[in-house]
């Protein structure tokens, strides 16, 4: 039996279990099993990796993508630029570490791209973020921090004004905003500034059309959930877990 899984907390959003079982099913992989693992600190991941000698891969979400690095024994190229994985293969006593986000957002993300698109506001400065940072820079698109307190470069919702909104056509959801089952939350920015030059993506999948995507539609904005991105991300980690 080859076991992979999901470690996070709290898991009740979880696409990947779903998917991968689904999978499995489709294609006839009667050896294969993918488990969560909702752990409440990552100090619980080595009992995880040792109560369960069959499992082969994980991915990781929310809150863990940068913390989890101090476990791995070995980081690929984009994890150690980015500093943040979501996507770990086991050989062994091995724990290596990728990150299949960049590929998933990059290859969802350039479908609706258009070639005014040169400037971006990035909502969020978590492990997600920094995958979306990485391929917005290997764009050529610059990009602004958004959190709720500002520090250093990274500025806070309140200082979004319309020169700021006109200034960036694409708008990126990096934070769970909005993520059911908080469904009636979104991101605090002056959305009567946006118009039908903005981009707006969202990498929350569920709801399929968040409330920050619905108001940018209001506007005439193009939107993008985090759909397509999981599907193209999670294909990459199986890619990972079975290549040797």
């Amino acid at each position: 039996m080859k076991l992979y899984g999901l470690i996070g907390y709290p898991l009740g959003h979880s696409f990947s279990k779903k998917y991968f079982s689904d999978k499995f099913q489709r294609e006839g992989l009667i050896d294969c099993r993918y488990e969560l693992f909702p752990i409440p600190s990552i100090k619980d991941l080595p009992s995880v990796i040792s109560s369960n000698p069959f499992l082969k891969g994980l991915n990781v979400t929310i809150p863990y993508k940068q913390q989890v690095l101090e476990y791995v024994t070995e980081i690929t190229g984009a994890v150690k630029d980015i500093g943040a994985t979501n996507t770990i293969k086991i050989e062994g006593e091995k724990l290596i570490a990728y990150n299949t986000d960049v590929i998933g957002f990059e290859n969802s993300f350039a479908k609706k791209l258009k070639p005014f698109h040169k400037k971006a506001l990035v909502l969020g400065t978590g492990g997600s973020s920094k995958a979306i940072q990485y391929v917005l820079r290997k764009l050529g698109i610059d990009f602004l921090l958004v959190s709720r307190s500002k520090q250093g470069d990274v500025i806070n919702y309140s200082m979004l004004d319309e020169a700021a909104i006109n200034d960036h056509q694409v708008i990126i959801n990096c934070t769970p905003a909005g993520m059911y089952p908080n469904d009636n939350e979104y991101p605090a920015l002056p959305y009567q500034f946006i118009s039908e030059q903005h981009y707006l993506f969202d990498l929350v999948y569920k709801p399929e059309k968040t409330l920050f995507l619905k108001k940018g539609e209001e506007n005439g904005a193009v939107i993008q959930n985090g759909h397509d991105m999981l599907i193209i991300q999670a294909e990459e980690s199986w890619k990972i877990w079975n290549t040797d």
